[in-house]
């Protein structure tokens, strides 16, 4: 799948994703690259990305790698994210890298890397895990 096809499924699946305009800038079965533009919408007092914007942005790239190795079928959920923020992002845009570090089980386990897009700067590192969703049986009649 493209990057364009990784992103309408996103924008669609997570209407705030389509709101912040976020961007897949890669996306494939184990990296994605998605980049948050700048806007006074994801801005905390000082100017700078908020923390919560930088979280959903983390989660949304995790999101792309999982959707670009599931040919856009994925619905996993994410059991736990854990954020470590290493310097103010400024005004924004702000690109996240995402990685699956392991995959092959009900747990998925991945790590992301927040960059200022501008310096290159390391502003956040994520790691996460995601539980995949066993299909739903149809109901008893």
């Amino acid at each position: 799948m493209s990057p364009a096809e990784i992103e309408a499924i996103m924008h669609r699946g997570l209407p705030l994703a389509a709101a912040w305009g976020v961007r897949v800038l890669e996306a494939g079965p184990e990296q994605a690259r998605v980049e948050l533009p700048s806007s006074a919408m994801v801005l905390r007092p000082g100017n700078t990305v908020s923390g919560p914007a930088i979280m959903g942005l983390a989660d949304m790239a995790m999101w792309a790698v999982l959707l670009a190795g599931t040919q856009g079928r994925d619905e996993s959920l994410t059991s736990n994210m854990h954020v470590n923020f290493l310097r103010p992002c400024g005004p924004g845009p702000i690109v996240a890298t995402a990685r699956i570090i392991k995959g092959g089980g009900r747990t998925i386990f991945g790590e992301v890397v927040v960059t200022r897009a501008d310096t290159g700067e390391v502003a956040a590192h994520v790691t996460t895990s995601w539980v995949r969703v066993k299909a739903k049986l149809p109901a008893a009649p």
